[in-house]
């Protein structure tokens, strides 16, 4: 079953266009990481899923249903990202988590403590938020858009400038989530060693384009775009 479908989407700001999709489509359950340089248009695209703004043109099929200028509320909440910046609220890590199903109307209790436990923080469920280090702010955050048990969970570099232990840790989460939950993932990272090894299919974007979209196997052993091949050997490519 295809999660999403994306077919001639374009999204621009001022005229200038940032996202030019062909085609695209993301199957239930797998690792899709999209790679490529600052500016190539990868975050637009995930506001783009997470139906945060609708698109300058083209169609968004979501698990079979089109989506139109603005999502229904019930397929938003099945979508929730975890930004490169952690966006946390005023208040306790435990607030924090609890926020989403607070805003569902669901009890807290015990999903929170589980979420917790997950990303290994359930030790600082009271502490107020804005205390924690970077790394465990993303960790909070990833909690939180975990709890509400979301059908698709959108990545935009979320392990950037963190230590290799909170980066470890926060790789073992996204790959049991989906491995144990069958959570389909949409991976936007600089880092073509962390595509390599959570994702499924590894496609690389340039100025908006899908250049090209392949196993992670093929992308980066036989990629046949050689924009593809100059950025998998790590060269500058824009």
């Amino acid at each position: 079953m295809m999660v999403y479908e994306l077919e001639n989407l374009q999204q621009a700001y001022g005229g200038r266009t940032v996202v030019d999709i062909e085609h695209l489509s993301v199957e239930s359950g797998e690792v899709l990481a999209l790679v490529g340089p600052s500016g190539a248009g990868k975050s637009t695209l995930l506001r783009l899923l997470n139906f945060l703004e609708p698109a300058a043109t083209g169609t968004i099929v979501y698990c079979g249903q089109a989506i139109g200028r603005s999502a229904p509320l019930a397929i938003r909440r099945q979508v929730t990202t975890v930004f490169q910046r952690p966006l946390l609220l005023h208040g306790s890590v435990r607030d924090n988590v609890a926020y989403g199903l607070r805003l569902r109307g669901l009890p807290a209790d015990g999903s929170v403590h589980k979420a917790l436990e997950t990303v290994g923080l359930s030790d600082l469920a009271r502490h107020m938020a804005h205390t924690l280090s970077g790394g465990e702010m993303q960790r909070v955050a990833l909690a939180r858009a975990l709890v509400v048990k979301p059908r698709v969970l959108l990545l935009d570099e979320p392990t950037a400038n963190l230590d290799p232990y909170n980066v470890g840790l926060i790789e073992d989460v996204i790959r049991r989530t989906n491995v144990e939950q069958g959570t389909t993932i949409v991976l936007v990272t600089h880092n073509v060693f962390q595509a390599r090894r959570l994702a499924h299919r590894t496609g690389l974007m340039l100025s908006g384009r899908l250049i090209e979209l392949t196993d992670t196997a093929t992308f980066f052993s036989s990629p046949t775009d050689p924009r593809t091949r100059a950025f998998v050997r790590g060269e500058m490519v824009y």
